[in-house]
């Protein structure tokens, strides 16, 4: 339970929507900031705009997966107004306070680093990344068959990157029936494709191992499709690119080429937000109660 315990949230998209159901159900005392043109009302929370004063007595303030952009504008598809976090509204936080987002951009990072507030990424912890990455690629099967006019299986598909979302996605592409190939760096990787039954090819080979590929399925963040690369692509191939942004693609040349490629960062909060959201509120809520049990043993 969350009880005494102050959750302010600002902005957000619907993947918000069941962290704040879930902290509702926990007995937390709510605060929502960003929330003006909710439609639905949360019995027990409330609506409040952006000052110091609301943040005074947060013990938890959670941001928006995105958390913040380069200004420290918070976006949120629930209210018109610009929402700016700025030094002063840090520095209302008490010392207690952690915030809570998925990614932080050096912008929120070094705020946060001033005024000595602890930040917890939670896309960087692997439960959730994982948890992820299964609306992901639900995502990313959806996208491929609509934009395609070939089935997925018996296809010659490639995914780059073994991490968390690139494994679910080759395990899943091959479950399908693709013939499947993957591009790794590190030599575990490598080993791992193979005991998979998979394809495994390391990434400096990719100029040689595009030529006959249908889809492409990117999940490093690092500009590795270039226009080297794509020039070697049959143009009926199609490129999903599931990196966070700018992703790992020409897409530019990958147009001139009439290529199509697409860049899908966060597919959890466009296919599946209660899902994603539900993820989300699992894992925020244990780390919440376990920060307010840590604080009580340090001031035990």
């Amino acid at each position: 339970m969350l009880t005494g315990i102050h959750v302010a949230f600002i902005g957000g998209d619907a993947r918000q929507l069941e962290v704040i159901k879930r902290c509702i159900q926990l007995d937390a005392s709510v605060t929502l900031v960003g929330f003006d043109n909710l439609e639905s009302n949360f019995t027990g929370a409330t609506k409040r705009p952006l000052t110091c004063d609301v943040l005074k007595d947060v013990d938890a303030l959670i941001l928006p997966i995105v958390g913040t952009d380069d200004q420290g504008f918070v976006e949120s598809i629930f209210c018109s107004k610009q929402m700016q976090l700025l030094d002063q509204h840090v520095e209302s936080l008490p010392k207690h306070c952690v915030v809570y987002t998925g990614m932080a951009k050096p912008y929120l990072k070094k705020l946060l680093a001033s005024k000595q507030v602890p930040l917890v990424e939670l896309l960087d912890r692997d439960d959730v990344a994982i948890y992820n990455s299964i609306p992901t690629v639900e995502g990313a099967l959806m996208m491929a068959i609509q934009n395609t006019d070939i089935t997925i299986h018996g296809s010659s598909s490639i995914v780059l990157g073994l991490g968390r979302t690139g494994l679910s996605m080759a395990r899943a592409l091959h479950a399908l029936g693709a013939r499947v190939r993957v591009g790794a760096r590190r030599q575990e990787h490598l080993a791992r494709i193979y005991e998979m039954g998979l394809t495994p090819f390391p990434i400096s080979e990719l100029k040689q191992q595009v030529t006959n590929a249908d889809f492409i399925f990117n999940t490093i963040p690092q500009l590795l499709l270039t226009a080297e690369v794509i020039a070697q692509m049959p143009q009926s191939a199609f490129i999903l690119d599931l990196a966070s942004k700018p992703g790992g693609t020409d897409f530019r040349y990958a147009e001139r080429r009439g290529i199509k490629a697409l860049l899908a960062p966060g597919l959890p909060g466009i296919v599946a937000p209660k899902t994603a959201g539900q993820i989300l509120a699992q894992t925020l809520s244990r780390l919440i109660a376990e920060q307010r049990k840590t604080r009580g043993e340090s001031s035990s």
